[in-house]
């Protein structure tokens, strides 16, 4: 497959808008969710990361299953899903995960759970001493219907040893989310880029998506939803003084990955590290969903990002109608709650 990373801006720009209208037409999707990290107490210490703590630090945090409940009630009355990720804590059994996610299904049987990255999967794996689809199957029989997309960082092994040595391999994320697709479980999938990576990095990142949508979708599996390309926040972390990735390469990269995963429904413009305004762009560039509402992120703010860490729906709407689009929004598997003409 040519690399659409050596295509010049405006013919990529095309190419990929061309991609999405075939797709959605003018279609721009968002969902109402609320995001929940329970803890920021993590045996690893990613590079990278200026989230996690360690264990009494000042700053560190963990919720009780309770806690996360009385969060849920307090925060998201309108969520339909909520998406729950966190650190390693060192203390924590599998059973905490499990009866959090029991918890919050019990109480809220009608929100979509979309619970944990691939690396937390391998952690309660160790943890536990359970093979990688008994701990999907036993999140699943507590209430979690989606697993989301993080860890996967970037895959080039040069650069993650650099940024998150002591995180899983590359092909460690893959199989656990070819796992999530067998037991039958819907993922998402991201990238961080702009910090160490290349273009050729980013390029061969994509395309072992695109290889395990490909093996997916032949058995019949639903696969990967969405694609979300990250933006690296540097601030608070050992690349602190790094200019962050300029627009041109933020919306270069959506383009490129609308091009090379032709095989996953949606790309996601993800407001949160991009900007309100960079998100809207993209969205003429190869994105068609913006996320949600989201309610309050901790991760990317924790390394500074100064955009507002919550939207309302009207927000949402009004950035997608401004932009010339149609707003629908929608739930946790892409079925459509409401058009906005």
């Amino acid at each position: 497959m040519e690399n659409p990373f050596q295509l010049e801006f405006h013919s990529l720009l095309e190419k990929a808008d061309k991609i999405r209208q075939s797709k959605w037409g003018k279609k721009v999707f968002f969902v109402r969710n609320l995001h929940l990290n329970y803890t920021n107490i993590c045996v690893s210490h990613c590079k990278f990361c200026a989230f996690a703590k360690n264990k009494n630090e000042d700053g560190s945090y963990n919720m009780t299953p309770d806690d996360a409940v009385k969060y849920v009630s307090q925060k998201g009355s309108d969520a339909c899903e909520i998406h729950i990720v966190g650190g390693l804590h060192p203390d924590y059994p599998f059973e905490y995960y499990i009866d959090m996610v029991h918890a919050l299904k019990t109480n809220f049987p009608e929100k979509t759970i979309k619970a944990f990255s691939a690396v937390e999967i391998d952690y309660f794996s160790r943890i536990s001493g359970k093979s990688i689809s008994e701990v999907l199957e036993a999140l699943k029989k507590a209430g979690v219907e989606m697993m989301p997309g993080g860890g996967a960082e970037i895959f080039a092994g040069h650069v993650r040893k650099q940024i998150c040595p002591e995180k899983i391999p590359a092909s460690r994320w893959l199989e656990i989310h070819e796992t999530a697709h067998n037991t039958g479980l819907t993922t998402n999938a991201t990238m961080l880029y702009g910090h160490l990576e290349n273009d050729d990095d980013k390029f061969q990142h994509l395309l072992l998506l695109r290889e395990l949508q490909e093996k997916s979708l032949s058995r019949g599996l639903t696969g990967f939803s969405a694609f979300i390309p990250l933006s690296f926040q540097p601030d608070d972390t050992f690349l602190h003084g790094k200019f962050h990735a300029t627009g041109i390469e933020d919306i270069r990269t959506i383009s490129c990955a609308r091009i090379v995963l032709e095989n996953i429904p949606h790309i996601k413009s993800y407001w949160v590290m991009l900007g309100h305004k960079t998100a809207q762009t993209a969205l003429r560039a190869g994105a068609d969903d913006l996320d949600g509402t989201i309610v309050k992120e901790n991760i990317a703010y924790a390394a500074g990002k100064n955009t507002d860490n919550a939207m309302t729906a009207e927000q949402l709407v009004f950035m997608v109608k401004s932009a010339g689009m149609v707003a629908v929004e929608r739930d946790s598997f892409y079925r459509e709650v409401k058009i906005y003409g």
